[in-house]
């Protein structure tokens, strides 16, 4: 049985406006029907736009900025054709999949299991808030803040990451592209942002600390208890018997030993792993094409050794029901995906996503404010736009052209700009339901309190969005006032300062 927590009786205005978002999300529709609700409004809205002429012009080619009828018979068509490949192509989906079927390897055969065991003999309660759902409820802690706080941590990692990640060369790309037509001779590094983004991992994980433990946790067991009949995993070491243990040790000197050959591999210049000119860090590097499969192989792998050498997997029906149990869960994220397929297509398609980022980046521009009011500016305009668009690529794909040039005129380094766009796009997407993986966070929540909807996960993940948004927005200011690269070859003013 799990332990009482006590918690106030008189819940203060932060917790009551929490419980308002909670009861107001909750009454909105599934989230696959939002995005369904959300399709038809877009195609209705390009029916009725279709029919004005906009003053907007895209800051690339020039073209004007032309609203395309979806239900036109040509766009209807063309719709239809696409369906199936949108929902193919749609970005989460491989994503998850290929790393659902991992997960589901080694945690179908206990590895999982043995590595909670194992840290729980040497992480404290108190510092157990930083790692994840299972360990909260084998250490007493609400499961749903382990979610929330791993959750808020992930999207975190979007703009504070100790290591380089397949975000940095997309953005670059974005970014030195349309830095080039102002000047045809700058280039922007992979890693202008790196310095920036590794301080600020200490932030990050401090405010989610303090969020978790002050502020959702105790919100969370007010207002979210545990189901009935859903008990923690025995975590004790005595429950792990010779067998176990050894396999454990096999498995995970597999799992160290594959680090090592990760790390070693890519160090020859010639290394497969680089890309075609030596580069690691570069979007068409095999190393960081690869992330998911290599993800895949290290829970794979390990799972494996470990469930044979404990005869989980006695034969190989049973490592294939091990991936196939994982896979049943994703049933309510699968649709999703096929209806949050078609809403992207028709928004991006029909422009009115890039109607709306442009008439919105040509306000900001026309207040012609500070440099340092300037960058709180498309902070919260990307904030706001995040709400809407959630992919940090296609929102910067279309930001960038205007942002960049726009800012370069008024001497703002493109590095610059493009931080404080990552600085929003961390914070918000865990708040926004448009983000696409919320049924699947939505899913996990679940198994530990069945009435969990949008509400709850917007309501609960509302003070890491805030917090966030805050301590990175301070973290980059810190930096610009003391003067402190934000990367590599980056500064702050354009034209550079030698």
């Amino acid at each position: 049985m799990l332990r009482d927590i006590e918690v106030k009786n008189k819940s203060n205005k932060f917790e009551r406006f929490l419980n308002l978002v909670e009861v107001l999300g909750n009454k909105l529709p599934y989230i696959t029907i939002l995005f369904l609700i959300a399709f038809f409004i877009m195609i209705f809205l390009s029916w009725i736009l279709s029919h004005f002429i906009f003053n907007y012009f895209h800051p690339t080619t020039g073209e004007r900025i032309v609203i395309i009828n979806i239900l036109s018979p040509v766009e209807l068509t063309k719709f239809i054709t696409k369906m199936t490949t949108n929902f193919i192509t749609f970005p989460p989906l491989g994503i998850t999949l290929v790393g659902t079927l991992g997960i589901g390897v080694a945690n179908g055969s206990g590895f999982i299991r043995m590595v909670i065991i194992k840290l729980s003999s040497i992480i404290s309660r108190k510092a157990v808030t930083p790692v994840a759902a299972t360990m909260f409820f084998a250490f007493v802690k609400h499961p749903l803040a382990g979610i929330a706080a791993s959750f808020a941590g992930l999207a975190g990692g979007h703009s504070a990451s100790y290591t380089p990640s397949i975000i940095d060369p997309i953005m670059r790309g974005f970014t030195q592209n349309v830095a080039k037509l102002m000047d045809p001779t700058y280039t922007v590094n992979v890693l202008c942002n790196y310095f920036l983004s590794v301080s600020s991992t200490f932030a990050v994980i401090l405010v989610c600390w303090f969020i978790t433990d002050k502020i959702v946790e105790p919100f969370l067991w007010r207002t979210m208890p545990i189901d009935e009949g859903v008990t923690p995993e025995n975590t004790s070491l005595s429950s792990v018997t010779k067998e176990e243990n050894k396999a454990f040790i096999a498995a995970f000197t597999v799992l160290i030993s594959m680090l090592i050959l990760l790390v070693i591999l890519p160090i020859p210049k010639n290394s497969l792993l680089r890309s075609t000119d030596g580069q690691l860090t570069t979007s068409d590097a095999p190393v960081m094409q690869a992330i998911v499969p290599i993800l895949f192989l290290f829970l794979v792998i390990p799972g494996y050794i470990y469930g044979k050498l404990t005869n989980k997997f006695k034969t190989t029906k049973d490592f294939s029901l091990a991936m196939a149990g994982s896979v049943k869960n994703l049933a309510s994220f699968l649709t999703f995906s096929f209806f949050c397929a078609q809403f992207l297509y028709v928004f991006g398609n029909s422009n009115v996503g890039t109607l709306i980022a442009i008439s919105g980046a040509e306000f900001l521009k026309s207040l012609n404010m500070s440099p340092k009011i300037t960058i709180v500016g498309i902070t919260l305009l990307t904030a706001i736009l995040n709400l809407l668009i959630t992919s940090a690529s296609s929102k910067w794909a279309i930001l960038a052209p205007i942002f960049v040039p726009m800012l370069m005129a008024v001497g703002i380094s493109p590095e610059l700009t493009q931080a404080a766009f990552r600085v929003s796009d961390s914070a918000i997407n865990v708040v926004t339901p448009m983000f696409a993986f919320y049924p699947l966070i939505i899913s996990y929540c679940q198994k530990y309190c069945k009435k969990t909807g949008v509400g709850t996960l917007s309501s609960m993940m509302l003070p890491f969005s805030i917090g966030l948004l805050v301590v990175l927005m301070i973290m980059l200011y810190i930096f610009w006032a003391l003067n402190i690269p934000i990367g590599f070859n980056s500064g702050y003013v354009y034209p550079p300062v030698n």
